[in-house]
């Protein structure tokens, strides 16, 4: 409700007069709380319901987490815009990383962070979560921490004790994480040049990077694999992870060139993670993307 409140008041600011309603949807990632998001399908089930509101007319944008969105677009939708992008790193919240006991228990429910603590502390616990904001933060493990997107925090003004900002040398992120994803109908031309006004070239490119680097590897929430892209001028760089699901093996690599080949950048990128996983990730993944 943030998200889509915070892109109205953009909308409003750019078109004066504009009338801006909501339409809320309830995702299938929404209503099972009890089931783990790869068993859910992965990447995609906060999104699915939202994107098909749009294309039945019911909507004329949907506003996503881009780190919700699926690597490639539906057909009838365009990814017209993507905001003014926030923090895009991880928090612990409850106790920082070198501070947690041995044996502390972490709460997350994704297996990229999961993944990277473990290769961090591979003393550590870990328990589910899932839910929203307030839940998530009612269930902190007795000594140990959940994870959070700092971006989340930092919407919602929380300030929820300890907080710990993980540096994306310790942890790297989601595709797109931070970031909002404004999709509308393809062919819209109307709601195309309105959203282009409210578009942020350089986390255009940088989430577009990251997506890029997404569907060439292959993964999504069901798979360890996070990529962050910056932007120095004209120069892109881009790192990404891929891991195995105990967090035992951690391939981690980069690229840079220029801005206009952000997309190549992250494509490149995936496919030479995935290559060298080899015979230790590669199976592992092609198992989880195909139960899904």
């Amino acid at each position: 409700m943030w998200q889509a409140e915070a892109v109205a008041a953009k909308l409003r600011a750019v078109a004066p007069g504009l009338r801006v309603e909501l339409t809320v949807v309830e995702t299938a990632g929404d209503m099972n709380l009890d089931r783990p998001i790869g068993e859910m399908g992965g990447r995609g089930v906060f999104v699915k319901e939202v994107q098909a509101s749009v294309i039945e007319g019911r909507a004329d944008i949907a506003v996503h987490s881009a780190k919700d969105l699926p690597s490639t677009t539906p057909p009838d939708l365009l990814l017209a815009a993507v905001p003014e992008r926030g923090d895009p790193r991880d928090a612990l919240v409850g106790a920082t990383l070198a501070g947690l006991g041995p044996g502390a228990r972490i709460a997350t429910g994704s297996a990229r962070r999961r993944a990277q603590l473990a290769w961090l502390r591979p003393d550590l616990t870990f328990d589910d979560l899932r839910g929203n904001i307030a839940t998530r933060l009612a269930k902190l493990p007795p000594g140990g921490a959940i994870v959070m997107a700092a971006a989340a925090l930092e919407r919602l003004r929380l300030r929820p004790g300890v907080v710990d900002i993980l540096a994306v040398a310790e942890m790297v992120p989601q595709a797109g994480q931070g970031a909002l994803g404004l999709e509308c109908r393809l062919g819209d031309v109307q709601t195309i040049t309105l959203l282009a006004a409210v578009n942020d070239a350089d986390a255009f490119a940088c989430v577009s990077a990251e997506r890029a680097f997404l569907a060439a590897i292959g993964g999504g929430c069901d798979l360890p694999v996070g990529a962050h892209a910056t932007l120095d001028g004209d120069v892109m760089a881009i790192e990404g992870i891929f891991a195995s699901l105990d967090g035992k093996v951690v391939l981690r690599d980069r690229r840079s060139g220029p801005r206009a080949e952000a997309a190549s950048l992250g494509s490149d990128l995936g496919r030479s993670l995935f290559a060298a996983g080899g015979d230790l990730l590669a199976p592992e993944a092609e198992q989880r993307s195909a139960s899904s």
